[in-house]
């Protein structure tokens, strides 16, 4: 028994140590997001990247027909780009719809029963499809079919693409659809903050951004030398994104062009995605953190670029400790409360071996081990939020909002803290994709208000 409570409160020191330097390095990283101007740090080009489009859509006969109008609209010429729906898998009408709007359809189906399916699979499959697609486009670009978009994406992917020297990936900026309820409200909070004082900052330093899985444009003669796609975890957004890293190669980050993702609005079906997300995210990172070792020891990438993902592909266990900190900080309030009477404290306390009084000592010394932790928490949801939803989506942000917002926290913390626990025991399991049920059918308006 010595020998695992000696184990458990050294796991718990290293917990807190990592939680510690993780809170560090992001708030290091939002140190270079409060500057307005440089959001576009590249000059304008005419149109000259070919694109080649392909949306994964697996029974989406509700959302199809407003993604196939979006990317009609775009600003763009239209002889410069291909968009090619993938109706993977459809039971509905969503390959029928696509076609009669004018789209490429490209179907593919299961081997067998119990062939794996999702978003991976469907991508894979299209690029065999189109086995010439590194001749005839400069980049491939890959949107979610619930997905929106500004109408200068590609004009602004070409710019920056052409400016910056052709790098292997450009990330656009995360926008929501949706922001109503505690789920969604929760989401666009954080992708908010991500966006401005992550993605923008790393960008702003030289570092590589993250690749959100949506909105991304990436070389297509990099596909094609790595042998077409080859990403299959349930994050293969997140296993391009490190692939790309350790082999030296540059992830840009476009704060000025959008799109917009409709986010989940109940807990259920949060869950269920972030659980898709855990046990991609670690199964990526367990696999690869070797090869990232390597990658710095033989020079392929600098300290800062290890640093970098290297903090982001244990990210997940921030959520995990914050929750366990609220929660001890919580047992601890409510212990004098267990034991009824101070009278009776004391004389359950001497039971127990205990100084009366030392009850109020663990309170205060929880407080102060959770206090650092709860300010850079509040830091994020007050400032630098007030400050992401200035600047890049043009609203106010009002103290009246930050009781909902808390909730929304607090909530959907205990949700991620049980998603990213059971993907880790799960990781290894990446053949099954669940799918993240849509429930906004169409979209009058998006952009900023």
């Amino acid at each position: 028994m010595k020998t695992i409570a000696w184990f458990l409160e050294a796991l718990v020191l290293f917990a807190n140590v990592w939680m510690t330097l993780l809170l560090a390095y992001h708030l290091y990283l939002s140190l270079f997001g409060f500057k307005r101007a440089g959001a576009r740090a590249y000059a304008a080009q005419d149109p000259k990247a070919r694109f080649l489009i392909l949306v994964p859509a697996h029974n989406e006969e509700a959302v199809i027909a407003d993604m196939v109008r979006s990317l009609a609209s775009l600003d763009y010429p239209q002889s410069l780009y291909d968009t090619y729906i993938i109706a993977d898998n459809c039971t509905d009408q969503t390959a029928d719809i696509a076609r009669a709007l004018g789209a490429n359809v490209i179907e593919t189906h299961k081997e067998n029963q119990n062939a794996p399916t999702g978003k991976p699979i469907a991508l894979r499959k299209a690029l065999d499809a189109l086995p010439d697609y590194a001749g005839r486009y400069d980049l491939l670009m890959i949107f979610d079919a619930d997905n929106l978009m500004d109408a200068n994406i590609l004009s602004e992917v070409n710019s920056q693409y052409i400016s910056e020297g052709e790098p292997e990936i450009i990330q656009c900026y995360l926008g929501s659809k949706n922001r109503e309820g505690l789920v969604a409200l929760f989401y666009h909070v954080n992708y908010t903050i991500t966006n401005r004082f992550m993605n923008l900052s790393k960008y702003r330093l030289g570092l590589n951004a993250s690749a959100g899985g949506t909105g991304f444009a990436i070389r297509t003669s990099y596909v094609k030398a790595r042998g077409g796609w080859t990403a299959m975890s349930l994050t293969e957004d997140f296993e391009m994104q490190v692939d790309v890293t350790l082999s030296g190669g540059r992830i840009l980050w476009n704060h000025v062009a959008r799109i917009y993702d409709e986010k989940p609005t109940n807990i259920v079906a949060s869950f269920r995605q972030r659980l898709r997300w855990a046990q991609g995210h670690w199964f990526v990172a367990l696999r690869n953190t070797p090869r990232l070792v390597t990658a710095w020891l033989g020079g392929k990438i600098s300290f800062a670029e290890a640093i970098s993902i290297f903090t982001y592909m244990y990210s997940m266990v921030g959520p995990v400790m914050v929750f366990s900190f609220l929660l001890s900080f919580l047992l601890q309030a409510i212990r004098p409360l267990l034991y009824g009477s101070a009278i009776n404290a004391a004389i359950n306390a001497a039971k127990m071996g205990i100084k009366a009084g030392n009850t109020g000592t663990e309170f205060w010394r929880y407080a102060l081990l959770a206090a650092p932790t709860m300010l850079i928490v509040l830091y994020s949801l007050v400032l630098l939020y007030w400050w992401s939803e200035k600047l890049d989506n043009n609203r106010a942000f009002r103290l009246r909002q930050l009781p909902f917002i808390l909730l929304s926290d607090l909530v959907n913390l205990v949700n991620v803290s049980l998603a990213q626990t059971v993907g880790f025991f799960r990781h290894r399991l990446q053949n099954k994709w669940v799918k993240t049920a849509h429930k906004i059918k169409r979209h009058k308006s998006v952009g900023a208000s």
